[in-house]
């Protein structure tokens, strides 16, 4: 039913121009693209909103490739995914920084309360691939196929990664005074 809705206003958007359907769209998107992007960007909203904008203005750009081959949320993550990845991949081109060094400034420059924080420090530890796998599996509710489909790698591989992310981040919160209880 969910994707019906979707395809229906992907056809109103691609065939009849109509914008308000895709506005529909962005209304029901928007919230968890952008909450993908404040994970992978370490809390850094500012980042998270232009990055969020450029994924719709490609997505309606590109509306009429859609091929219906996954569900429009996949296709939108990918997006989203590669719109990450091109920003830093500019961003090592100007600043000449290995990715570590700016997802540790990302986490710190913004104004966070304790445990998101936290959170956001345990996610700069991870590699790219395995802060987005871990932030689309857990934060995002995304399946391990659909995550595979996200962002091009089998799933035995988007398993690997979530099983390595979640080993890092407990180190990191154990060290920091998150003990499982």
């Amino acid at each position: 039913m969910n994707q019906l809705n979707d395809l229906a206003l992907i056809a109103q958007v691609v065939v009849l121009r109509n914008t308000r359907a895709f506005d529909q769209l962005v209304r029901k998107y928007q919230s968890p693209v952008r909450r993908f992007f404040l994970n992978l960007t370490c809390g850094d909203s500012e980042l998270s909103d232009d990055l969020a904008q450029e994924t719709f203005i490609k997505a309606y750009t590109n509306l009429a490739s859609f091929k219906n081959l996954s569900s429009f949320s996949t296709w939108l993550y990918r997006i989203a995914y590669n719109q990450y990845y091109d920003y830093l991949r500019s961003r090592k081109e100007t600043d000449d920084l290995d990715t570590a060094r700016v997802d540790a400034q990302c986490s710190t420059r913004q104004p966070d309360t304790g445990q998101q924080m936290d959170l956001h420090r345990a996610l700069a530890t991870l590699k790219e691939i395995e802060r987005t796998c871990i932030t689309l599996f857990y934060m995002e509710d995304q399946s391990i196929e659909k995550i595979a489909g996200i962002t091009g790698c089998p799933t035995g591989t988007v398993k690997s990664h979530l099983s390595r992310a979640k080993e890092k981040m407990a180190t990191y919160l154990k060290q920091n005074g998150y003990d499982r209880k």
